[in-house]
């Protein structure tokens, strides 16, 4: 059986993603292990790691009968992507169901709400509210934009060579009938608008936020997940764009600084600009600016690239 011990130094202790720990020469069957767990898309911690809010979150389970820990607590303890202003929160939210008296504890935030069969799980021993009834929950409290990041994060295929899963974790059907179900809850407006607009395909927070620009910059909507030939399983491909134009969008985030990672973008970007494609790589300093350069960009590309 795999020993925690055998892992390298800056993964015994703490989250790290894939990518580290194939640069530190750990094999992809080592992350397999039962000492390793798999939190997020090419995110995983030891195990035997907790931070501060997992143990008040399980404690705060542990004296709350018949209630479970939901909202952002949930969202951040289900690594689910949340804006940075919720990211590092230490809020603690409980709900219960409206039928048992309210939790009245110092420091945590209560709800009592109507909860349905299968939107509450235990994970680790903690009762908490699902990814799809958190992302509902937290309807009245996101923006429409980032509502939308945190659905579409639930309903991309994930990569089971990376994510040792190989189904979403709900789909939009899923979504719709859970919205459903819970016609008169705060915020059911916007989530109902968010369905609208989440699309299968966004591998990340940024990408979802880059199409949404797209959409507010007149821009038609983009293919996703876009491979440059179709028929071959091995195609490299490009996170979004469109086909019929030939332009290929690369959202490339911190772990492309990696150099294999470089080497493999380069190769990539090669392939489609050879079969006569544009190629716009896009990254944080243009998500920050609102992806204006971006747009602008795509806009400007030259007819003879778009027939």
């Amino acid at each position: 059986m795999p020993n925690p011990s055998d892992l390298p130094q800056p993964l015994a202790n703490a989250p790290f993603t894939f990518t580290s720990a194939l640069a530190l020469g750990v094999p992809a069957s080592r992350l397999r292990g039962n000492d390793v767990i798999h939190v997020s898309r090419e995110v995983y911690r030891p195990a035997g790691w907790s931070f501060e809010l997992e143990t008040a979150a399980r404690a705060l389970s542990e004296v709350s009968p018949g209630a479970w820990i939901s909202h952002v607590t949930a969202a951040r303890l289900h690594c689910q992507m949340l804006p940075a202003c919720l990211s590092e929160s230490t809020e603690l939210h409980l709900s219960k169901p409206k039928q048992l008296p309210q939790v009245r504890r110092k420091g945590v935030t209560a709800h009592n709400v109507i909860a349905r069969e299968g939107e509450i799980e235990s994970v680790d021993g903690i009762r908490i509210s699902t990814r799809s009834r958190t992302w509902l929950d937290l309807a009245r409290r996101l923006s429409l934009s980032d509502l939308v990041c945190l659905g579409d994060q639930i309903i991309r295929i994930p990569r089971a060579q990376f994510e040792g899963r190989s189904e979403p974790y709900d789909t939009l059907d899923g979504l719709r009938a859970l919205v459903g179900r819970h016609p008169n809850l705060q915020g059911v407006l916007r989530a109902r608008e968010a369905l609208e607009l989440m699309r299968v395909g966004s591998d990340s927070a940024p990408e979802s936020m880059l199409r949404l620009a797209m959409a507010d910059g007149n821009l038609p909507e983009p293919d996703l997940q876009i491979a440059l030939r179709p028929d071959d399983g091995a195609s490299p491909t490009a996170d979004l764009g469109y086909r019929h134009r030939r332009l290929a969008i690369q959202y490339d985030g911190g772990h492309h600084l990696l150099d294999a990672q470089q080497f493999s973008d380069r190769r990539r970007d090669k392939a489609f600009e050879s079969a006569g494609w544009t190629v716009l790589i896009v990254t944080k300093d243009d998500a920050t600016e609102g992806f204006e350069g971006a747009i602008k960009f795509i806009k400007r590309v030259p007819p003879h690239s778009m027939d």
